[in-house]
């Protein structure tokens, strides 16, 4: 059977849900301007949950958009720090 957990893999994933973060705060952005329907909050904390909170966290500030809402402005690079502690903690105690 093919190994799907591959370092490969998991980099690929990391790249694509960065990229999907950063792109998703973009949209809500433009929405926001247009006052278009917007992308729920809760779906934003998700993909950050998901591992995108790199670029979750770096579409907010290229874009501007939710820097004024504490619940972003901490939350998002507070989960991406817990869920690099705990590759960097599960990596070394393999």
């Amino acid at each position: 059977m093919h190994e799907f957990f591959t370092t490969k893999n998991i980099i690929l994933y990391i790249v694509f849900i960065n990229l999907f973060g950063f792109f998703i705060m973009w949209l809500d952005k433009r929405k926001a301007k247009k006052g278009a329907w917007r992308i729920p909050e809760k779906t934003l904390f998700i993909i950050t949950a998901l591992g995108g909170g790199i670029g979750t966290t770096a579409g907010m500030y290229t874009f501007r958009h939710k820097t004024q809402k504490l619940n972003f402005v901490i939350g998002f690079p507070f989960i991406t720090i817990l869920e690099i502690i705990a590759v960097v903690y599960f990596s070394i105690v393999k």
